[in-house]
């Protein structure tokens, strides 16, 4: 369950036990803050909170901002500016070097939120006014007419979250989706952790691999799904589309061969090759054998071999230095080391969902 899905249900669970709360959504962001766009903490009166919209140095004070808004029952936005190089930010222990924007709303405003979400099929965006009318929200569906149309199609084919204007009138647009899928190939025992771990970070894991003794829940008990079926068949059983992230890892070449072709050609924006760079060659000269040529798009999204370079050793490092590159990808971040990218940055007025 994602960090909205969680806040959302404790919000319910709270309203029908008569426990009084609100919610804090991060609305807008600059320089360096721990949480980007959408991030959310549902706080109650008894300082009991889900979720988080800092690294824990702003509770306190959300808290006395939350007991404000349950007390006059209306939104606020109040931003949190850490930017400051004094003996104050940095005698309380955060000298973030960043601002956060929060929006903090009462009960009743999630509950209005609750409702919408329950009556809406995702995926959505959502449209978070900031000027006029803070608390208020539109909901658009795909392929829904308006003012908000045109930027709505946008965030959901591209999944990103943006501060922006529309005509005259600042606003947070988010994308609320489906979980993406991480398509693991080859149901080998390496999988395993790829598949456990990628679970945890909200992902939902496709497993497949045309060895049916191989696809077992207790196997794989965090798959969202065991797909079997031939390498060569991978697309017309998955249906991949942008919002999904390949990995091919059946450590066989002539399987691994299949599994890229089917996987070239339809705009998934990461496919990582398990195996030395050399070998990542030699299948894109076998491909081209078979006349098959990537368009550069899709040489883009190849990454072999798959992960960032961490040195990582056994089948759960490997894991996690492959999940970081999907993430780095996905949110068009550079990775590598951040003391290398020390002092403030400008807006980040665009966050990948």
């Amino acid at each position: 369950m994602n960090e909205l899905d969680r806040a959302l249900l404790t919000a319910e669970d709270w309203h029908a036990r008569g426990i009084e709360f609100a919610l804090a959504t991060v609305v807008g962001v600059r320089g360096s803050t721990y949480r980007g766009l959408g991030a959310r903490q549902l706080v109650a009166a008894d300082g009991t909170s889900i979720g988080t919209v800092s690294g824990g140095c702003l509770d306190s004070d959300l808290l006395a901002v939350a007991a404000q808004v349950m007390e006059a029952d209306d939104p606020r936005i109040i931003e949190f500016d850490l930017t400051a190089d004094d003996e104050a930010v940095w005698g309380w222990g955060i000298g973030c070097n960043g601002a956060t924007e929060l929006v903090v709303e009462p009960a009743a405003s999630v509950m209005d939120l609750v409702a919408g979400l329950r009556r809406a099929q995702r995926p959505l965006v959502v449209v978070h006014h900031l000027g006029d009318g803070i608390g208020q929200r539109t909901l658009v569906p795909p392929a829904t007419a308006g003012p908000y149309a045109e930027v709505a199609e946008r965030a959901l084919e591209e999944g990103w979250n943006r501060v922006t204007e529309i005509d005259g009138h600042r606003v947070m647009v988010e994308v609320l989706g489906a979980p993406r899928r991480l398509i693991v190939c080859g149901a080998g025992h390496d999988a395993a952790p790829l598949v456990r771990l990628g679970a945890e970070l909200g992902y939902e894991p496709l497993l497949v691999d045309d060895r049916r003794p191989f696809l077992s829940v207790e196997r794989f008990p965090e798959a969202a799904q065991l797909v079997h079926v031939a390498p060569g068949e991978l697309a017309s059983a998955v249906d991949l589309a942008a919002s999904d992230s390949v990995v091919i890892m059946s450590h066989n070449y002539l399987r691994d061969l299949d599994y890229l072709e089917a996987a070239l050609g339809h705009g998934v924006p990461y496919i990582g090759v398990l195996g030395p760079g050399e070998r990542l060659n030699r299948l894109l000269a076998d491909l081209a054998a078979r006349g098959i040529e990537p368009s550069t798009q899709d040489l883009a999204a190849l990454h072999g071999p798959a992960g960032l370079d961490i040195g990582a050793e056994g089948p759960t490092e490997i894991a996690w230095a492959v999940l970081a590159e999907i993430m780095a990808v996905r949110r068009r971040a550079g990775a590598g080391f951040l003391r290398r990218r020390k002092g403030p940055s400008t807006l980040r007025d665009y966050d990948q969902a």
